[in-house]
């Protein structure tokens, strides 16, 4: 394998390690619920609900208020690296004062989780950008399928880590802080290592002009001069006909009927990404095994396995994605979900036992819900994020994905709060309202989302009904047909042809 192409994969894993964060976060959660010691620390019982619904939805509204309004901004005038930076530097912050909030001092716990939120806020909207913008499309998706895979490997630290300190009476409060405190271990690695990636080229040339800056960027993940200059060209030519046609700023949002479909369509993608169930599972699946199991000690193992599991099953899209595309994954997935939560709910009330439930049953229980992952991980999970992260023009590209983006917190932030009391007083008939869910979204994905697989970024407005902003742009630099970068794009591209009408090419 080149160099250059082990340099790419090697800098998208690190971008990709920002995932781990939200991944821990939310499994930490979940894991410190199932400690005594936590519960008493904070003066909480396992029956208080509301408040265990709202520290969970108070970390949603930091990640939700700095994906909408600090992470954009961030990640555009400072950089795609100091997005990811500065995320996780309040990571690190944010987890020192979960771990030592005072005795009682529940606030101290919940302003640590607003903060966690909203580092995580700025890293999740930076790193799935640098990834997109530094890849080449015919193996985008493939990259972006480790985005995901991260989410997975954070969920295992945090689970095995719980499971490892769970139930030793010597660790004392530290069998919960052990948990929490971990989470500083992936930041601050990501931070040592940011200095020695390159910025995207993108970026280079939107916001400093700096051709050099970007050739020097492709030259480290690219294999050949010629593949530079035609990438450079393309740039060049998008970023021309965005700023001049449409706008450099983010009024483009507003602005163009293309951008707007698509910010639509992609925060139906994300809504939807955590009303398959498996935000309130991953979050509030201790509270859903204590239905089946008394023992915490069980209850643990449990979850570490779902996350051991959850990175295998990840790993499925790197392979599927961009050989069956977008579109299939996320059919699959969906009907796959649906069938999943059918049948929990039908053993769940078929079955004998009110307050728990047999052992074979819960195995049975378990089975199910790890099925369900095995469909989810790959095609909702890490595809939600590659279409998301791949389907804006340049102009408003990081200001559009943090704001879909953190959509999956505003829904996760609102039906989080009143899943507990929903678990509470339907049991598994609530199984009945995810299946729902997955056969709506499987419908929506059907009739409105285009495929995206090996779409050059520069060219994916042209789906939505934009302009091919690529072409334009070598029309407004005056750059001859035969020479534009739509014309190099669409002859290696194996599913675009090239007509020259007029000047014009179209791919």
């Amino acid at each position: 394998m080149p160099d250059s192409d082990l340099f790419l994969r090697y800098i998208s894993i690190i971008a990709a390690m920002c995932m781990v964060l939200y991944g821990y976060d939310a499994s930490t959660y979940n894991s410190v619920q199932g400690s005594k010691n936590w519960l008493a620390w904070f003066g909480l019982t396992s029956k208080s609900v509301y408040m265990l619904g709202l520290i969970n939805t108070i970390y949603s509204i930091g990640a939700i208020i700095s994906g909408w309004f600090v992470g954009g901004p961030v990640a555009d005038y400072g950089g795609r690296r100091l997005g990811m930076g500065l995320g996780c530097l309040v990571t690190v912050f944010a987890t020192f004062m979960q771990t030592f909030a005072p005795k009682g001092n529940l606030a101290c716990f919940m302003a640590g989780r607003f903060f966690v939120g909203f580092g995580q806020g700025m890293a999740l909207t930076a790193g799935p950008v640098y990834i997109g913008e530094m890849a080449p499309p015919e193996i985008r998706g493939v990259i972006m399928a480790f985005w995901q895979t991260f989410y997975s490997v954070g969920s295992f630290i945090a689970y095995w880590i719980n499971y490892a300190s769970s139930g030793r009476d010597s660790l004392g409060e530290w069998d919960w802080r052990m948990v929490v405190i971990f989470q500083i271990m992936v930041p601050i690695i990501i931070m040592c290592l940011l200095p020695f990636m390159p910025e995207t080229p993108r970026w280079y040339i939107q916001k400093k002009g700096n051709l050099e800056g970007a050739r020097a960027s492709l030259q480290r993940i690219r294999e050949t001069e010629a593949e530079v200059e035609e990438e450079l060209t393309v740039i060049r030519e998008a970023l021309e006909y965005e700023k001049e046609a449409i706008s450099s700023s983010y009024s483009a949002l507003f602005k163009d009927p293309s951008v707007r479909k698509r910010i639509m369509l992609a925060m139906v993608l994300n809504i939807g990404q955590q009303l398959t169930g498996q935000g309130s599972l991953n979050t509030f699946s201790t509270e859903i095994y204590k239905k089946v199991w008394t023992s915490d000690h069980t209850i643990n193992l449990i979850n570490a396995l779902n996350a051991t599991f959850g990175i295998l099953f990840t790993l499925n899209a790197v392979w599927t994605v961009d050989r069956f595309g977008r579109r299939w994954m996320f059919i699959v997935g969906a009907l796959g979900m649906a069938m999943c939560m059918l049948i929990v709910s039908i053993v769940g009330l078929a079955t004998p036992g009110t307050t728990t439930k047999s052992e074979p049953v819960g195995i049975a229980i378990v089975f199910l819900l790890f099925l369900f992952i095995f469909f989810y991980k790959p095609t909702w999970g890490a595809t939600t994020w590659i279409w998301t992260s791949e389907v804006f023009s340049m102009n408003v590209r990081a200001q559009a994905v943090g704001m879909c983006s953190q959509t999956q917190n505003v829904a996760q932030a609102i039906f989080n709060q009143f899943f507990p009391l929903f678990l509470t007083n339907t049991g598994f008939k609530c199984f009945f309202f995810f299946m729902a869910v997955n056969l709506l979204l499987a419908v929506f994905v059907y009739f409105l989302i285009p495929e995206t697989k090996q779409v050059p970024l520069e060219e994916i407005d042209v789906l939505f009904g934009g302009a091919n902003h690529v072409d334009k742009g070598a029309q407004m630099l005056g750059i001859p047909a035969a020479e534009s970068g739509a014309h190099h794009v669409a002859e290696k591209d194996g599913r675009a042809h090239v007509e020259q009408t007029e000047n014009t090419v179209y791919a």
